[in-house]
């Protein structure tokens, strides 16, 4: 018996050793794969001091997504500083609301084609729970955020995909497949729609703490898929600091945490920190190449 063992072991041990070196290999690859890190910026187009914001992130270098909000005044400066990065991924950040008291915007398509989504001066309501008190239509959604991409796409930027302002364009079941039956028609990706987990976000981290937040919230980013991180940036500037969220939630001195946020993200440590711990930064435009729009699905399992 000792010697049929003898025997049966030096006939598995090879076997064995390159099992264990594959093993090893496969452990190996996995350490040095890049973590996938999706960078979106949103409100780009909202005002001068944004827009400056994002000319500062963009000359770092580091790739981004711009989510641009085409129903703002500022919306063409924006579309002149993004053509001078055409690597750059852009958005349309679909807006059915404007929340700032003093600075207020209304639809694309005007006040007179979509009624129900607007107040008596002809502006979008600056919450939804405003919204949905004056009884939106699905029709008047659709014609509007047909044309805020409509617009986009007549800028002469390329667009590769659609997000959603405080959620609302994807609020309820109805106006969530508009939304989605509009990216279809018009062949561009959704946010949040290619498997991405959302990572946490600085929004309301204290000033002085959002560098080191950003250095967490990354460094336990997973190697596995692909990660959201959605940011807000912008200066402090009077223009911003003027600006007050009629919103309850809204953020007391915006200002100062768009300038912080901004800051973290162009911290030259942070690059530094993603260029050692392998963590790529990765654009929608890049992810749509990498994984094609046929694999979008729905966050919430009834996509097209």
């Amino acid at each position: 018996m000792d010697h049929i063992t003898r025997i049966l072991s030096r006939l598995l041990m090879p076997a064995l050793m390159i099992l264990m070196v594959l093993a090893g290999c496969h452990r190996e690859e996995r350490a040095l794969s890049p973590a996938r890190l999706l960078i979106r910026c949103d409100d780009i187009g909202m005002c001068h001091a944004v827009n400056e914001a994002a000319r500062q992130l963009l000359e770092t270098g580091i790739p981004f997504s711009a989510s641009v909000m085409f129903v703002c005044p500022w919306y063409q400066e924006a579309v002149d500083l993004l053509r001078e990065f055409p690597d750059i991924a852009v958005g349309v950040h679909l807006t059915l609301n404007a929340e700032w008291k003093n600075y207020r915007w209304g639809p694309v398509a005007g006040a007179q084609a979509v009624p129900s989504l607007v107040d008596s001066c002809g502006y979008f309501f600056p919450s939804r729970k405003l919204f949905f008190a004056n009884q939106p239509k699905a029709d008047e959604v659709a014609t509007e955020l047909r044309a805020q991409i409509e617009r986009a796409l007549q800028s002469g930027l390329t667009i590769d995909y659609v997000d959603y302002h405080m959620g609302t364009a994807v609020s309820t079941p109805e106006f969530r497949r508009i939304v989605e039956e509009l990216a279809h028609e018009y062949q561009l990706g959704i946010s949040r729609y290619f498997g991405e987990s959302d990572l946490p976000n600085m929004y309301d981290v204290a000033f002085d703490a959002k560098s080191d937040t950003l250095l967490a919230i990354v460094g336990a980013i997973p190697r596995e898929g692909y990660h959201l991180l959605v940011c807000h940036i912008g200066l402090q500037h009077p223009e911003m600091n003027a600006l007050e969220d009629l919103n309850t939630f809204g953020l007391r001195e915006m200002s100062r945490h768009r300038q912080a946020e901004l800051q973290a993200l162009c911290a030259p440590r942070l690059h530094g920190y993603l260029r050692k711990q392998a963590i790529l930064p990765l654009t929608y435009r890049q992810l749509i190449t990498e994984k094609g729009l046929e694999s979008m699905q729905s966050p919430v399992g009834n996509g097209y």
